[in-house]
């Protein structure tokens, strides 16, 4: 097996959670041990660091400083659940990793892209995803469905329309840039149909 670890990115509604969670199902009945986690997050420290980030009076809150928490969350996340689980041999699905940094950290927010570059490394210890699939949709139609179903909005949520397009059109030129690592998936379909894309792409590269 050449990848254990696969993460998975996308504008805001593009049903990440879930297909997560369907994916971890599907490859744990095949046989794969697998751990699942998610950015900001992920450890207690981590949950604390999201609960600042996320929370919707924090409006205050500059993009250098919003940048630096990203990456504390992800550091812990890093040392104390990813690495050791790949060292057990394990497959690691994360809910967001680093690129969530470039694309709204860098593409939205404008900051440089070689500092960010910079702190990822410092915050992960290098250590990239083997695969990243990106749940691609209308940032309008995914900022509608997550008000459809319901959900809970958080301070990045509420940004403008114009940053959420940044924010898309960065992960697209992420992908664009890394075509080995990436896979880009229409995620403005009804979930099974998206699932069986996501699956379709993890089981491509674990059977190698």
């Amino acid at each position: 097996m050449s990848i254990m670890f696969i993460t998975l990115e996308g504008p805001e509604g593009a049903g990440k959670t879930t297909q997560l969670r369907a994916l971890a199902g599907f490859l744990r009945d095949c046989g794969y041990d697998v751990v699942t986690t998610r950015e900001p997050g992920g450890t207690p420290i981590g949950d604390q660091i999201r609960h600042v980030l996320h929370d919707t009076a924090n409006t205050a809150m500059s993009p250098t400083a919003e940048m630096l928490l990203y990456a504390a969350s992800r550091a812990q996340l890093v040392a104390e659940v990813i690495r050791p689980a790949l060292a057990a041999g394990r497959v690691v699905l994360c809910d967001r990793y680093a690129d969530s940094t470039l694309a709204y950290q860098g593409f939205g927010r404008g900051l440089d892209a070689d500092m960010l570059a910079t702190l990822t490394a410092i915050a992960t210890g290098g250590l990239r995803p083997d695969l990243t699939l990106l749940l691609d949709l209308d940032v309008a139609r995914g900022l509608a469905r997550r008000r459809d179903e319901g959900e809970e909005m958080n301070r990045l949520d509420l940004e403008t329309l114009e940053f959420h397009r940044r924010v898309r059109e960065g992960y697209l030129a992420l992908a664009a840039a890394e075509p080995a690592r990436w896979v880009c998936i229409d995620a403005d379909r009804p979930g099974d149909e998206v699932q069986v894309d996501v699956r379709r792409a993890a089981l491509k590269r674990l059977e190698v």
